[in-house]
């Protein structure tokens, strides 16, 4: 009797739900067709939901949903069956698809290990001697080897030693590359003054040629000296986008520009340190759909780096910071500022 009873109550139940459903509307009877089939699909996903734990994405449905998610507000991302953090590193992989090239070894082949070691001997021994010394050397004894396989002994300081030596009178600079939501490229100029660490970047392009490098060389060296820099030296590495107008505009001022060696990013370590801490705190967790969008969120990181930002090189102390604040007897008032949507936080006292 109990379950006949559930039986009727169901069925009524079932038979009122679908005359609410049948309630003809006012309006356009197909815009009400597409909001049914949209309630009808949100419950399906819902569905999905309960009964799947990790459904299985292929590559296009991938692409698809990635896509779609930058024309719909982040408020509506609910609709997917992926979290935020899923699409974004969604997108990061197909950045790093795009980047993905064949694996070769680069340059010459390498010294048969005995050679190599009588080389590395005579250095040791010799430390007087320089590379051609060493390829004359080895010439007597019947072995032939290029001269630029010899690396010459150390005769001046360290790339460490002559930075920590000159710290103040140097700039750094180099490009980093963004990608956009829809894989376009962007190029991004920034010099960083190893003594105080306070970094300026340029407006962001697509086609950072010679006359564009060229003008950002030129802006920079009219700032300098109203702020009372005294630059004698700028480092930079060996790519083709430096042209030698660029070096002629900072030869002009009295700067000697110095080249890093080939396929040495740590000789422009604080300059590589930058970019790696500016996609960690902010490019990374972001996508970027343009060059506008970039130049202004590059803007607040910017200020936010120089202004507030401890810094471990500066006994945790921002570049722009004229000292660092004495220690209080009690914790005050704390008011937090929001940047880039929440993503920064900026902390100080409310007094």
């Amino acid at each position: 009797m109990r379950d006949r009873i559930a039986t009727v109550f169901s069925s009524l139940l079932y038979m009122v739900l679908r005359r609410l459903l049948a309630v003809p509307s006012f309006g356009d009877r197909a815009a009400e067709q597409v909001r049914l089939e949209n309630l009808v699909l949100r419950h399906q996903v819902a569905i999905l939901r309960r009964q799947v734990k990790r459904p299985i994405y292929r590559m296009r449905d991938r692409a698809l949903l990635a896509a779609a998610s930058r024309m719909l507000p982040r408020e509506r991302w609910n609709a997917f069956l992926v979290r935020p953090e899923t699409l974004l590193r969604w997108h990061r992989g197909l950045v790093a698809q795009k980047w993905t090239h064949s694996q070769r070894s680069p340059g010459r082949p390498a010294l048969d290990p005995e050679v190599r070691r009588l080389i590395l001997r005579m250095a040791r021994e010799n430390p007087r001697w320089g590379y051609m010394r060493i390829k004359g050397e080895c010439q007597k004894i019947g072995i032939g080897v290029s001269a630029t396989a010899i690396a010459a002994p150390r005769r001046g300081p360290t790339w460490s030693e002559f930075l920590k030596a000159h710290a103040a009178g140097i700039i750094a600079c180099d490009f980093f590359t963004v990608e956009t939501a829809f894989l376009r490229t962007l190029y991004v100029l920034f010099f960083i003054e190893i003594g105080t660490r306070r970094v300026r970047v340029t407006v962001a392009t697509s086609n950072p040629d010679s006359v564009f490098v060229t003008q950002q060389a030129r802006n920079l060296a009219m700032s300098l000296p109203d702020q009372g820099a005294r630059t004698t030296f700028l480092i930079r590495d060996r790519d083709a986008k430096f042209s030698r107008s660029f070096d002629d505009v900072f030869a002009s001022e009295g700067m000697r520009v110095i080249c890093t060696p080939i396929r040495a990013p740590n000789a422009n370590a604080f300059a590589e340190r930058w970019v790696e801490t500016l996609r960690a705190d902010c490019l990374d967790w972001l996508l970027i759909f343009g060059p506008r969008h970039l130049d202004r969120v590059l803007r607040t990181y910017v200020k936010h780096y120089n202004q507030k930002r401890p810094h471990r090189g500066l006994q945790l102390v921002a570049p722009e910071s004229a000292a660092p604040v004495p220690e209080v007897d009690r914790v005050p008032d704390i008011q937090r500022r929001d940047l880039l949507g929440g993503l920064i936080h900026e902390y100080e006292s409310a007094a």
